[in-house]
């Protein structure tokens, strides 16, 4: 069902709908009473183990390693513990950082199924993103939560969960120092904002406290994605989660200029060639990213890179 003409949104071909692809998955029976939860975060962080520990049964295919085993967004359904005639859908979605898809390509994936769900009206509870309490470095990861800050804009910050994964990973006083850390430094800003901070510890009581708390708040009209690209007709490449690409590759582009003049100093390191060569990968498949999806990059920019 397309968003009525009311709403400014008329049953015509939007530039979203041009971005679709055969393979994209969306909902056959989706109603306007359906209030979402995306589980967003990078592969490996325990999607898939929040979404089967939830519903209580194995429903969401799970990986044991560092490899991706949610290539596609997967929509399940959750009673609604409130109103028994609606239903709560638990979106699983593929992890940044995949092994297998670049991060242009899952975020086209949310993306587009976001706006197809905002398109029929469904409204979004909230979103919960998950972090491994494990992971030892943030700034990995810091990229993913940039973008993932501007899919959802600053007016749905509010509306966000940030769950703390892989507890029993590590030793707790390690585990509740770095908890600190995230408060104090790295999610401050959302938490300011209304965010708030869970830990998810493998139990059905603790990802059921998790979602309580998303509806127990107003749903959103929608993230800034889907108003970017429904309300205001974006194409991907020109929202500001699309643009973040950019953002990367200079971040990259200045992480392999430095290494490469301490290689220039220190050329029996062979640590830093592993560093410059793996830096290099990432860079050509950023380049492959923006090429892909269209974003421009400013001239000034590219003489940088060319010098």
């Amino acid at each position: 069902m397309a968003k009525s003409s009311k709403n400014g949104k008329m049953a015509v071909k939007k530039a979203w709908m041009v971005q679709l692809k055969p393979e994209d998955p969306f909902m056959k029976d989706a109603r306007d009473t359906d209030v979402i939860i995306p589980i967003i975060g990078i592969t490996g962080v325990g999607k898939s183990t929040f979404i089967n520990t939830l519903l209580g049964e194995g429903v969401a295919s799970v990986g044991h390693d560092l490899r991706s085993h949610t290539d596609q967004i997967q929509h399940l359904v959750y009673a609604h513990p409130h109103s028994p005639n609606r239903r709560v859908i638990i979106i699983d979605t593929p992890g940044f950082d995949h092994t297998t898809v670049n991060d242009g390509e899952v975020l086209r994936r949310i993306a587009v199924w976001l706006a197809q769900s905002y398109n029929a009206n469904m409204k979004l509870a909230g979103i919960v993103y998950l972090h491994e309490i494990s992971q030892g470095t943030m700034p990995p990861v810091q990229k993913n939560l940039d973008m993932f800050k501007k899919l959802c804009g600053p007016g749905a910050i509010k509306n966000v969960v940030l769950a703390t994964t892989k507890w029993s990973d590590v030793p707790r006083e390690i585990a509740e120092r770095r908890e600190k850390q995230l408060k104090e430094q790295y999610w401050k800003d959302m938490l300011d904002r209304g965010s708030r901070l869970h830990r998810f510890e493998l139990t059905q009581g603790s990802a059921q406290a998790i979602v309580e708390q998303i509806l127990a708040w107003e749903p959103l009209d929608a993230v800034q994605i889907q108003q970017e690209m429904v309300d205001l007709d974006k194409v991907l490449a020109e929202t500001e989660a699309g643009r973040s690409l950019r953002f990367t590759l200079r971040e990259l582009l200045e992480q392999q200029q430095k290494a490469t003049e301490r290689l220039e100093r220190h050329e029996d390191v062979p640590e830093l060639h592993r560093r410059v060569i793996e830096t290099d990968h990432k860079i050509r498949a950023i380049f492959g990213q923006i090429r892909e999806m269209n974003i421009p990059l400013p001239k000034k920019f590219m003489r940088w890179v060319r010098s």
